[in-house]
């Protein structure tokens, strides 16, 4: 068999490379996301279909079985020791690569594994694929970058909030070597054009894709009862990382003016999903502690409650019970927990960011607002609390566009680009094998 053709039985091996964040990890720390949901639900799907996926993670637990099969028959997540089994810096991380890198070879190699397609997901794994790919003979690289370093500068307020010059200079070369490259958005794909002058021919649009059998509508009353949020009470929701960009301050400042416009607290919940509560002051993250200031300063410490981290079986409870999502990011690649509430019957209100503007189309399956701007997102809420009819009809909408994107949907265009991105190395390879015409 060439070494790029497909099998006759189009099963392909697929090498997915989640280096800095572990797909399996619970949901709302510090560095898990929607990286985590997409890597994961995509390699089941792909394992579903058929295809053999293994995710390559680095370690950051000895105690942590090496390979787990939690993922489903066909896929499997394996934990490279690179470096300390701590969570450690990115900085850190890249360090480590080669080891990283030599590793993922080690493994490869004793189990046999010849691999048909890389896909790599952030900038530390596309710095892992470039090497990767040379050393099993070329094959095709797809990255997926999730965030940009560029844009994540663009919105930082702090220092310590600003991308670093090396992720830069890495994501500028990944976006010239790879052979095709995820958005997740128009905007996003917009951005790699105007920012790094990536090729806009090698760039596809694919959307995330969201669970529709775990996120499903729930009775609110079922769904508060399981949850613990008494039956009276109406909640507004958010989930995602505890940090600067994801706007949640700005959700405080208008849940005090809405409670106000809503006759005081007393009817009102608001839910904050992520982070970790339990810790001291001490043990806080610096914007954890600087909400916490904020919710004291405002008065609305019966209002808001930072319940932590929650798993995915979870979440479609909260999202069911609430009677709003809100996204106050300042900026969002595509925004996976709107199509979790919009799949869960649940309007979002959103930002007017990013992969937001796409996520959430305004006045059918929720509300944009601008960023930062708490007058108007309290505005936003007060006017979905209020308008029954309006909410009625965001939530029948929600439903709706989910089921465009189910994770089989998405991946069948993902198994697409591997396909196009192979058969591309492949007529490459013969080009190059092929003698000359004699003269």
């Amino acid at each position: 068999m060439d070494v790029f053709s497909l099998p006759s039985d189009r099963s392909l091996n697929i090498c997915m490379l989640s280096v800095h964040t572990c797909p399996l990890a619970t949901l709302g720390g510090k560095e898990t996301g929607g990286m985590n949901v997409y890597v994961r639900d995509l390699s089941r799907e792909l394992a579903r279909q058929g295809h053999q996926v293994d995710v390559f993670t680095r370690s950051q637990d000895a105690c942590v079985p090496r390979v787990c099969h939690d993922l489903g028959d066909g896929a499997q997540v394996i934990h490279i020791p690179a470096g300390p089994e701590i969570p450690v810096s990115k900085e850190t991380i890249y360090e480590h690569m080669p080891e990283f890198v030599a590793r993922v070879q080690e493994f490869a190699q004793s189990n046999h594994r010849r691999y048909d397609v890389i896909h790599s997901h952030y900038w530390l794994s596309g710095v892992a694929a470039e090497e990767l790919s040379q050393a099993w003979g070329g094959i095709p690289v797809i990255q997926m970058f999730h965030t940009l370093g560029h844009m994540k500068n663009q919105i930082a307020q702090a220092p310590h909030e600003y991308a670093s010059q090396q992720r830069i200079d890495s994501e500028q070369a990944i976006m010239a070597f790879a052979d095709r490259i995820v958005a997740g958005s128009p905007l996003d794909k917009a951005q790699m054009v105007w920012l790094y002058n990536a090729d806009t021919h090698k760039i596809d649009v694919i959307p995330p894709g969201v669970d529709l059998a775990r996120f499903r509508p729930i009775d609110p009353l079922e769904a508060k009862a399981q949850i613990g949020v008494p039956a009276e009470k109406r909640m507004v929701l958010f989930v995602g990382r505890i940090e600067p960009l994801k706007g949640i301050d700005t959700l405080l400042r208008a849940m005090k003016q809405v409670a106000e416009d809503c006759g005081g607290c007393e009817g009102l919940t608001v839910a904050i999903v992520g982070g970790d509560p339990s810790e001291s002051e001490e043990q806080m993250t610096a914007e954890m502690a600087r909400l916490h200031r904020l919710r004291a300063e405002l008065g609305i410490e019966d209002l808001v409650t930072f319940l932590g981290k929650r798993d995915q079986d979870s979440l479609p409870y909260y999202y069911s019970a609430a009677e709003v999502v809100v996204m106050p990011s300042h900026y969002e690649s595509f925004g996976m927990v709107a199509l979790e509430a919009m799949a869960c019957g649940t309007p979002v209100i959103a930002s007017r960011v990013g992969g937001l503007k796409f996520a959430v189309v305004h006045g059918y399956t929720g509300l944009h607002v601008p960023v930062a701007n708490p007058n108007a997102l309290a505005g936003a809420i007060t006017r979905v609390l209020k308008n029954d009819a309006l909410r009625w009809e965001l939530e029948r909408n929600s439903r709706r566009i989910a089921q465009n994107y189910s994770w089989h949907n998405i991946s069948c265009q993902v198994f697409d680009l591997y396909t196009a991105a192979i058969a591309a190395r492949d007529a490459s390879h013969r080009a190059t094998r092929e003698p000359l015409p004699a003269l």
